[in-house]
C-alpha cells in the first residue's frame, strides 16, 4: 500500500529531499519513536509519508510540518492519512510549537530531516524543549556523532554542548545510503534526544551560554583563554578551577555552563 504514494513525486534538491525506502529500517524507527496517543505526535517534514503512515496507523491523530506545497496537497487527498493528520504548511525553523501543547500532553518529535537545516532546526526546537517529552532524527550522521560526541573528541563543539545541555543524547541507528531513494552521498543515524526536566547543569540565561560557546569554538586551534578574552580573565578561570590553556573542544558541557554563570554574575554586578 505504502508504495504507491512514492510514485510520481521526484525529489528536488532545494529542500534536501531523499526519500526513506528501506521498510526494515522504517519499522526500527518507528519502534524507537513508540507513537502513542498519551503525547502529542509531531512529525517534522513527513515528505512522501515513509515514517508518517506507520506512525499514525498505530495512533489517532498525527500533526505534520511541512513547507514542500505539493506534498501538503499529496497528504491532504492522501486516501489513509487524510482523517489522521493535522496539518501546518510551513517552515518549521520558525514554526512556534508550544501551539501544539494540549492538555497536559507532552510532545514527541520525529522527522527525517534535511541536511542543510538539521543544526539550525534543532536549536529552534531546544527553545521548546520544556514541552517535548522526546526526538527521534534522521541526521546526517557525522551530525550525530557531533550530538553524542565527548569532550576532546574532534566532533565536539557548539552543537555538542547546547544539545548536552537541554538533552540526553542517545545514538539509536546508523542507516546507509541504499535505504533511501535517491541514495545520498553520506550516511546517516538515528538519534533520540530527551530533553531533561530538570538540568544537570541549570544555567541563567542560556542565550550567554549559546554566545559564550560560540566564542569558545570560533577558533577552535587558539585556547580558551585567548578566545574568551573579552569575556573572562585568568581569575574568573582560576576561580572555576578552569585550565585557560585548553582549547575549546577539552571542556565540558558542566564548565561551560559555570563559565556563563560566573560570565551573567560578572556583568550584572559591574
Amino acid at each position: 500500500m505504502s508504495n504507491k504514494v512514492h510514485l510520481g513525486h521526484t525529489a528536488r534538491k532545494r529542500f534536501g529531499q531523499n526519500f526513506l525506502t528501506d521498510e526494515g529500517v522504517i519499522s526500527s524507527i518507528v519502534g524507537a519513536i513508540s507513537p502513542d496517543n498519551d503525547h502529542v505526535m509531531v512529525e517534522i517534514g513527513p515528505g512522501l509519508g515513509a515514517l508518517t503512515e506507520p506512525v499514525a496507523d498505530s495512533i489517532d491523530n498525527l500533526t505534520v510540518v511541512e513547507l514542500d506545497r505539493d506534498l501538503v496537497e499529496r497528504l491532504q487527498v492522501h486516501p489513509v492519512l487524510k482523517d489522521k493528520l493535522t496539518i501546518h504548511q510551513g517552515d518549521a525553523l520558525q514554526f512556534d510549537f508550544s501551539k501544539l501543547q494540549q492538555d497536559g500532553k507532552k510532545m514527541k518529535v520525529f522527522g527525517n530531516l534535511p541536511y542543510n537545516i538539521s543544526t539550525p532546526l534543532m536549536f529552534h526546537l531546544f527553545e521548546f524543549a520544556q514541552h517535548i517529552e522526546t526526538m527521534h532524527f534522521m541526521l546526517q550522521k557525522e551530525v550525530v556523532l557531533r550530538l553524542s560526541a565527548s569532550p576532546g573528541s574532534k566532533a565536539y563543539g557548539r552543537l555538542t554542548v547546547m544539545a548536552q545541555y537541554f538533552c540526553q543524547v542517545v545514538p539509536v541507528l546508523e542507516v546507509p545510503p541504499q535505504c533511501f531513494t535517491p541514495p545520498p552521498k553520506v550516511d546517516s543515524a538515528v538519534v533520540r534526544l530527551l530533553p531533561y526536566d530538570d538540568k544537570p547543569w541549570p544555567c541563567k540565561d542560556v542565550n550567554v551560554l549559546r554566545h559564550l560557546c560560540t566564542t569558545a569554538f570560533n577558533m577552535r586551534r587558539k585556547t580558551l583563554r585567548n578566545n574568551l578574552k573579552g569575556m573572562l580573565d585568568d581569575s574568573d578561570f582560576e576561580s572555576l578551577n578552569i585550565d585557560s590553556t585548553l582549547r575549546p573542544e577539552q571542556i565540558s558541557v558542566e564548565q561551560y555552563v559555570a563559565m556563563a554563570n560566573l560570565y551573567i554574575d560578572k556583568t550584572a554586578n559591574s
